[in-house]
């Protein structure tokens, strides 16, 4: 019987990929890495052919997709603990950086003119459930 792979799940950066593959390989389960090579010789393309494509045997797609569903994929905070929506109390809270003052557009026009990262950026997070933004304090 001919060993196949199915793909669970897509990454922008191969960086990303290779982290959740060390982690199910460590839970015995064989995982390839498809375009991975190709974006990190060009990361703009990754978009263009459907990100770096983790994929397991068939026989191991159940095992492998509840292992990815037990990694927790939104913010925590200094001490590991999840951060909540201080309106709807979800921990469904990403974060994001925004250009919001009069600083960080200085900050992101010179770095854009000159070919540099800002030097001052303003952190918020962001709940999918209610869009509602805060800082953490």
């Amino acid at each position: 019987m001919a060993k196949t792979f199915a793909t669970i799940a897509r990454y922008q950066y191969s960086s990303e990929a290779q982290i959740v593959k060390g982690r199910l390989e460590a839970e015995g389960i064989k995982v390839f890495l498809s375009d991975n090579i190709t974006i990190d010789t060009d990361p703009l393309v990754s978009n263009a052919i459907g990100g770096v494509k983790l994929k397991v045997l068939t026989e191991d797609v159940i095992k492998a997709k509840h292992i990815l569903s037990a990694i927790n994929a939104y913010s925590l905070d200094d001490n590991g603990n999840r951060i909540y929506c201080p309106k709807c109390t979800s921990d469904h809270v990403n974060v994001y950086s925004s250009i919001k003052d009069l600083k960080s557009l200085s900050s992101f026009v010179i770095g854009f003119l000159f070919g540099t990262l800002p030097f001052s950026t303003r952190y918020h997070y962001k709940c999918e459930k209610c869009d509602f933004e805060f800082p953490l304090k």
